[in-house]
């Protein structure tokens, strides 16, 4: 009996195994959630001192892989059973194992989640390619969405290949038809493009970066055109709710501007996991 069949009879096995390989992810997104956006200064200055004509200086080699995990207040390198999911949080009792310095929560938080979330979405879809893309859209929102939260920047280095990854998945109709996944992938980036500019020509400021428009074409890839409505609309209502939260609740200044991409990988989530439903429901009212 191939491993294959012994997941299609094992539902809960399938489950187990989406949710223990969510756990090693979600270790890995918090190292890219903390160094894609370094990796991206670096070759930001390092091309600046190329056009400027000026030598960029030497530097340790910096990369995913590269240099070994540390402990920011002390350097201490960061072992491998320092690094196991939620685990080894738990038994180093939020720590560092030498200098005894806090690490902060959200990393578990991060590890917990993607480990959670492919769980269920395993359960939810079974073994298929919808499993398959719908673990490789979540993660890649849960990267996206931190990155975005730390630095408001939704680099190209992941909302790009995920737009042609939604349009791939879509040539045999994995979550939508071909030509819902192009209409969904313009439709996304030009319904932000045109709410930029109107914004931008009515006020004379930015109300949102580029990034948020790829992010959005990405979702409309994957998704389909028919998803877009009501990712827009619940993006929206989420950071309503959260803005106004944050200003009542952690006096948050109302000219501190608040990143979108947040709410739009959360309102991604919910439109792939019930998107049809929801859409089905609202249908009915009328």
């Amino acid at each position: 009996m191939t491993l294959i069949h012994v997941l299609q009879q094992s539902p809960m096995l399938l489950v187990a195994i989406a949710a223990l390989l969510g756990l090693m992810v979600g270790s890995f997104l918090n190292v890219v959630i903390h160094r894609v956006p370094k990796i991206m200064e670096r070759q930001w200055r390092a091309e600046y001192a190329e056009m400027n004509g000026q030598e960029t200086p030497p530097t340790e080699r910096f990369n995913l892989a590269v240099p070994r995990s540390k402990c920011p207040a002390c350097g201490h390198s960061i072992a491998a059973l320092e690094n196991i999911p939620l685990v080894s949080y738990l038994m180093l009792g939020g720590k560092c194992s030498a200098c005894k310095t806090g690490i902060s929560p959200r990393y578990p938080i991060v590890e917990a989640l993607t480990g959670a979330l492919s769980g269920y979405i395993a359960w939810r879809f079974g073994l298929s390619l919808v499993t398959l893309g719908a673990l490789l859209f979540t993660w890649s929102m849960f990267a996206l969405a931190f990155i975005d939260l730390d630095t408001f920047y939704l680099p190209d280095d992941i909302t790009l290949p995920l737009l042609w990854a939604g349009l791939l998945f879509n040539l045999g109709g994995v979550f939508t038809d071909l030509q819902s996944a192009v209409i969904g992938a313009i439709g996304g980036y030009l319904a932000l493009w045109s709410v930029f500019w109107i914004f931008k020509l009515a006020t004379g400021k930015e109300g949102m970066g580029y990034g948020d428009f790829k992010l959005l074409a990405a979702i409309g890839a994957w998704l389909g055109w028919q998803m877009l409505p009501q990712v827009i609309l619940l993006s929206s209502l989420v950071g309503a709710v959260i803005g106004i939260l944050l200003i009542v609740l952690a006096r948050h200044g109302r000219n501190v501007p608040i990143p979108f991409g947040p709410y739009l990988a959360v309102a991604g989530l919910i439109a792939l996991l019930y998107g049809e439903a929801i859409n089905k429901h609202y249908l009915a009212l009328f």
